[in-house]
Order: C-alpha cells, then sequence, then structure tokens
C-alpha cells in the first residue's frame, strides 16, 4: 500500500492541519479494512476536505451531524469496496433543559457553557436553541456522559442535561427561495445584495465587516468574484446558493439563486 502524498494533496489549501488529520484517518481506513471517523468538522474545513477526498480513488466517505441541514457533521471514511452508512457515525445527542424566560441565551452562551466545563469545540456538534425552554446539542458519545453530570447551568439558570434520542431533535426544515436577478458583474456585493434583498452600501459594509462567507470562508472584498456552485452565507441571513450563470445579449449575467432561511 502506497503512502498518501500530503504535501502534494493539500497544496493551496488553507485548514492543513485538520487535513492533515483527515487524511491519517483515510490512509487507516486504507490499511486496515476499517472504517474511521473524524471529530466534528467547520462547514470550511469539510469543503476543503471534500475537495482532497474526491482525490483518492481507493476510499469513500460520508458526512453526517444527526440531520441533514446540520453544519457542523463527522466524516466516514472506509475503502471503495466496504459498505458505508450513516448509522455508523457515531452521535449523541443532549438536551439541556431550564427557564429560560427572564435570562434568554443565545448559540454562543451555549456554547460557552459546554466548553467552561473542558470540552474542546471539536466534540461538539450543532446546537438546537429552543427559546425558553433550552437547547439540544450533537456531541461524540464518549462525552456524552460527562456533560450529563458537568452541565448544570447556563449563564445564571440552573440545567439538567440528559441524554435523549436521535429521533428526539426538534428541526426546522430549511425555507428555500427561488430568485433570478441580471447583474453587470459576478461581483460579491452585487449577487449578495440581490440575494439577500440589501442595498448594494449595506451589503459592502457587510463583507468588509467579515459578516459574509464564501464557501465557507470569510471574505472581505466587496469585489470577490463568484462563479455557479459557490455557497454564500451572512451572518444572520442565511445561506444563498448560486446556480445557473448565462451571458444575456447586453453581456449581462443572469443569476439563478437558491436563499436559505
Amino acid at each position: 500500500m502506497s503512502i498518501l502524498p500530503k504535501d502534494e494533496l493539500l497544496k493551496g489549501l488553507s485548514e492543513r492541519e485538520a487535513l492533515s488529520r483527515i487524511l491519517d484517518l483515510s490512509q487507516q481506513a486504507i490499511r486496515n479494512w476499517e472504517t474511521t471517523l473524524s471529530d466534528f468538522l467547520s462547514p470550511r474545513v469539510l469543503h476543503e476536505a471534500q475537495l482532497v477526498l474526491n482525490k483518492l480513488t481507493e476510499i469513500h466517505y460520508l458526512s453526517w451531524g444527526g440531520y441533514l441541514q446540520a453544519e457542523r457533521t463527522r466524516l466516514a471514511i472506509s475503502r471503495a469496496d466496504l459498505p458505508l452508512e450513516q448509522e455508523q457515525v457515531a452521535l449523541s445527542v443532549l438536551e439541556i433543559a431550564g427557564n429560560f424566560l427572564f435570562d434568554p441565551v443565545t448559540h454562543r452562551d451555549f456554547l460557552g457553557a459546554i466548553l467552561s466545563t473542558g470540552i474542546v469545540r471539536d466534540k461538539v456538534g450543532d446546537i438546537i436553541v429552543l427559546g425558553e425552554r433550552g437547547a439540544q446539542v450533537i456531541v461524540m458519545p464518549e462525552i456524552a456522559d460527562f456533560l450529563s453530570m458537568s452541565l448544570t447551568q447556563v449563564r445564571t439558570v440552573p440545567v439538567k442535561t440528559r441524554l435523549i434520542d436521535l429521533s428526539e431533535l426538534k428541526i426546522r426544515p430549511p425555507q428555500t427561495k427561488q430568485i433570478n436577478t441580471v447583474e453587470a458583474s459576478l461581483r460579491l456585493d452585487a449577487i449578495a445584495s440581490a440575494g439577500f434583498a440589501l442595498s448594494r452600501s449595506k451589503m459592502s459594509d457587510a463583507i468588509t465587516a467579515g459578516d459574509v462567507r464564501v464557501n465557507w470562508k470569510e471574505i472581505t472584498q466587496p469585489s470577490y468574484n463568484l462563479s455557479s456552485g459557490d455557497l454564500i452565507s451572512m451572518r444572520g441571513k442565511g445561506r444563498l446558493e448560486i446556480g445557473s450563470v448565462e451571458i444575456t445579449k447586453k453581456q449581462r449575467y443572469r443569476v439563478q439563486l437558491t436563499r436559505y432561511t
């Protein structure tokens, strides 16, 4: 069995440390004829991991975070001739229950409380905030019991943390809207302005402030050029996927967009 050429595979990518670990898992899956699992990956790391793994013919992989639109997922990697199913991706779900009516909390508050117990971010998947009732959090199975005992307060509110079944996740399906626009260019500020229904100046301000990502990478140049297949995400506004791009007779760009909220 040959050793995977890490330097060549990682050339030009930004998440080299995380991707190196994923290549180690790929090598292990090939060598030992076993399915290997990563920790939870951010969307940016997953995007680059897919670029790398798609070049390896000896393996196949899937990502799963507990539900279809999960943002943070684990990768399962196996030899191409072995079966690979979602059920092989080990996940646990915790319910964090408390009365948050008089002390509203955010995703950041729940994450901060979890990390304050000593758990590292890579062991934690998505957090689904349920308003005044608390939250549900997807985690690695090996930390579920520890968090059940250790997580007893979020901000000023006492909480009870317990293990629940994956089927009890309270997920709101994403809402989608199809948008068609004609623009003079494929600049980020122009396309995002049309997709998120904001003025060009407000969009430019949001981009330079670091509130906009393209394919999960922070982009701060309003003039950044986009292409079909790119995914734009904006803090507080959801995501925007670029579909077909056609050039009109007047040399403008007719762009099909799908907005997810």
